[in-house]
């Protein structure tokens, strides 16, 4: 897996617009109702990442989650990082419509 350029994340973060880049990093921090729904967010990124062999920085802060990602092996960020990104934003949109499948 290849580091993107900085226009391929660029254009990247327009499909993510909540994530930011960090010192060779992505990141966003989501709220939630309350901390049972904060774990079940993180639950689900962790069965995410295990499957993906993918695995983001996890800062709980009771209600509030924040996810950080890079790629270590490729040295910065890569499409693995948007994979994530874009699949916790679709866990968060799928709460908030009322299933979390």
């Amino acid at each position: 897996m290849s580091k993107l350029s900085e226009a391929e994340i660029k254009t990247s973060l327009a499909e993510v617009p909540e994530w930011s880049e960090l010192e060779g990093e992505i990141q966003r921090t989501y709220q939630f109702d309350d901390f049972a729904a904060a774990m079940g967010f993180v639950n689900h990124i962790a069965a995410f990442a295990e499957r993906e062999q993918h695995h983001p920085d996890i800062l709980i802060r009771y209600n509030k989650v924040t996810l950080t990602v890079s790629t270590h092996d490729a040295g910065g960020i890569t499409s693995k990082d948007f994979a994530l990104a874009r699949e916790a934003d679709a866990y968060v949109r799928r709460a908030k419509a009322g299933s979390h499948e």
